[in-house]
C-alpha cells in the first residue's frame, strides 16, 4: 500500500488477530513470489518484452480478468501488481462480500482518485459474483475510480457481465508445466521459508513425480510436498527422509482438473468427441479414463457416444448406433467401476467406424425450412381424409399406397409446393452408405422418369 493510504482499508480487507504469528502458515503461503522475478510460470503475458509485463512495469496497469486453472498463480500476481504499483490494493473476496460492501470500498476509492491516487481492486473468484454485484463495479470502473483486477477459474464470455467484461483486458493463465513445477519444488527444499533449514533427504525422481502429480498446480505441488515430508522418517539425527512408500501414500489418488458443471466438463467432452470423429482411438480411451476417473457419470457419456453414433456415423455403420445404445444398457445395468470397459469398446468402434455427417446435415437444413416456412401446409394427398367433409375437400385424394405397387414406389408428392425440389439428405460414399446413396439415386431417377408434365423432380 502506498504511502497515505487510509489505514481502514487493511482492516476491511484482512482480520488480523493477536494470534495469527503462532499459527504456521502453510508452505504454499510462505513461499508466494513477492516480485517478477521469483514468480514462475506464464511465460507468454511475463516474459521479457511481454504485453503484461511492460504494463506492469512501466504503471500502466488498466482492469483486467486473469482467467485460469487453480493454483497457476492468478492471486499471486495480483499481489505482485499491488507491489510494483504505485496505488492502493484491495484484496476483495467474491464469497463473502454484499453489495453495501463493494459500495463502501468503491466510494472510499473514488475519494483516493480526487486527491491523486489509484486504487487497485482484487476479486478472487469474480464469476460468484452475481449480475448486480458485477454491476456495482462498472460506474467506478468507467470513471477510472478503481482499476478491477478479477481472477476466475470460470470463462469470463459466460460468467461476467458483458459491459463488465468489455472494459476489462482478458489475460489467459496456463497450467505450469512440470519443468516449472519442478523449479518450485526445489526452491521449496532451498529458502529458508520452506525447508531450506532442514536437513530432508528425498530423491530428485519423487521431486519429479510430485511435478507430474500436481497436473499443473502449483499449490498442489507444494501441499503435496510438505506433506510428505511431515510425513517423513525422522531419523536419529533429526533429518527426515522421504520413502517412496510415503510418496505413494501421500499420492495415492490423483485430483484430476475436472469440474461437471464447469467449463473443463464442456472442454473434456468435446475433446472425447472430436478424437472420435477424427478417428483417433487411443485419445478417445484417454479422455474417456480422464472423465471417468475424476468422477463423471457414465450414463453421461454413454448418452453423448449414443449422439455422436448418430451424428457423426450415421447410415456409414448403422451398426454403430446399436453399440452406443448397447453400451448404454450395459453402464445402466452394472455401474463404475465395471462399465468403464463397455464405454472402451464403444469410443473405440465409433473412432474406428466409417464416417458421415449425413444425418445431421440432413436436419439442420430441414430445421431451417421448418423454422422460416412455418405456414407450409401438408399436400391434401397425403392428408387422412377421416371425416366425410375432409374427403370432400380433396384430403387424401389421389393417395397412392407405396405397398400395392410393383415397385413399391410413387411418384406421389409428399412435401409443399414451395419445397418440392428441396434435397435434405445427402449421402456420402462412406462405409454402407455408399449402398444406401446408390439406393436414393434410383429412387429418384425413378420418380423423375414419371414426372408430371410442369412438375419438376430432381
Amino acid at each position: 500500500m502506498s504511502e497515505g493510504a487510509p489505514a481502514e482499508r487493511s482492516d476491511r480487507v484482512e482480520q488480523h488477530t493477536l494470534f495469527e504469528n503462532d499459527v504456521p502458515q502453510p508452505l504454499a503461503a510462505r513461499l508466494r513470489p513477492q516480485t517478477l522475478a521469483e514468480y514462475v510460470g506464464q511465460t507468454q503475458l511475463l516474459g521479457p518484452g511481454k504485453v503484461l509485463r511492460r504494463l506492469i512495469e512501466k504503471d500502466q496497469v488498466s482492469s483486467m480478468i486473469f482467467w485460469g486453472p487453480p493454483g497457476v498463480g492468478k492471486t499471486t500476481l495480483a499481489r505482485i501488481i499491488a507491489n510494483h504499483t504505485k496505488a492502493a490494493f484491495i484484496d476483495f473476496s467474491a464469497v463473502t462480500s454484499s453489495i453495501k460492501d463493494i459500495r463502501a470500498v468503491m466510494y472510499k476509492a473514488e475519494e483516493n482518485r480526487q486527491y491523486g491516487e489509484k486504487t487497485i481492486v482484487f476479486v478472487d473468484e469474480i464469476h460468484r459474483f452475481n449480475k448486480a454485484q458485477q454491476d456495482a463495479f462498472l460506474p467506478f470502473v468507467e470513471k477510472g475510480s478503481i482499476i478491477l483486477i478479477g481472477a476466475t477459474t470460470e470463462n469470463p464470455s459466460f460468467e461476467i457481465n458483458g459491459a463488465l467484461l468489455s472494459r476489462c483486458k482478458v489475460f489467459v493463465l496456463q497450467i505450469l508445466r512440470s519443468e516449472e513445477l519442478l523449479v518450485l519444488l526445489h526452491h521449496a527444499m532451498q529458502d529458508e521459508r520452506g525447508f531450506g533449514g532442514q536437513k530432508i533427504e528425498i530423491a530428485d525422481r519423487m521431486l519429479e513425480a510430485i511435478a507430474v502429480f500436481a497436473n499443473g498446480d502449483a499449490r498442489t505441488a507444494l501441499s503435496t510436498l510438505e506433506m510428505v515430508v511431515l510425513n517423513g522418517n525422522v531419523q536419529a539425527d533429526g533429518s527426515i527422509q522421504v520413502t517412496p512408500e510415503t510418496l505413494e501414500q501421500c499420492t495415492a489418488k490423483k485430483s484430476l482438473l475436472y469440474d461437471k458443471n464447469g467449463e473443463e466438463h464442456y472442454n473434456i467432452i468435446s475433446a472425447l468427441h472430436k478424437s472420435m470423429r477424427n478417428s483417433d482411438p487411443d485419445a478417445a480411451v484417454y479422455w474417456l479414463a480422464r472423465m471417468l476417473e475424476a468422477g463423471e457419470d457414465p450414463l453421461y457419456v454413454a448418452r453423448r457416444i449414443t449422439r455422436f453414433a448418430s451424428e457423426d456415423i450415421g447410415l456409414a455403420d448403422p451398426r454403430a448406433l446399436e453399440i452406443a445404445v448397447a453400451a448404454y444398457q450395459a453402464c445402466h445395468f452394472i455401474g463404475m467401476p465395471e462399465c468403464t470397459v463397455h464405454l472402451t469398446q464403444a469410443v473405440v468402434y465409433m473412432s474406428l467406424a466409417p464416417k458421415s455427417n449425413a444425418l445431421y446435415t440432413a436436419y439442420e437444413a430441414a430445421k431451417r425450412d421448418a423454422v422460416t416456412q412455418l405456414a407450409e401446409p401438408v399436400p391434401l394427398v397425403i392428408r387422412n381424409g377421416v371425416t366425410k367433409l375432409m374427403k370432400e375437400v380433396g384430403y387424401g385424394d389421389g393417395y397412392q399406397y407405396a405397398h400395392n405397387t410393383a415397385d413399391k414406389l410413387t411418384d406421389m408428392q409428399c412435401l409443399p409446393d414451395a419445397l418440392l425440389d428441396r434435397e435434405y439428405y445427402v449421402p456420402t460414399e462412406q462405409g454402407l452408405e455408399a449402398r444406401y446413396k446408390e439406393r436414393l439415386s434410383k429412387i429418384k431417377q425413378w420418380k423423375a422418369s414419371r414426372a408430371h408434365p410442369g412438375q419438376s423432380r430432381k
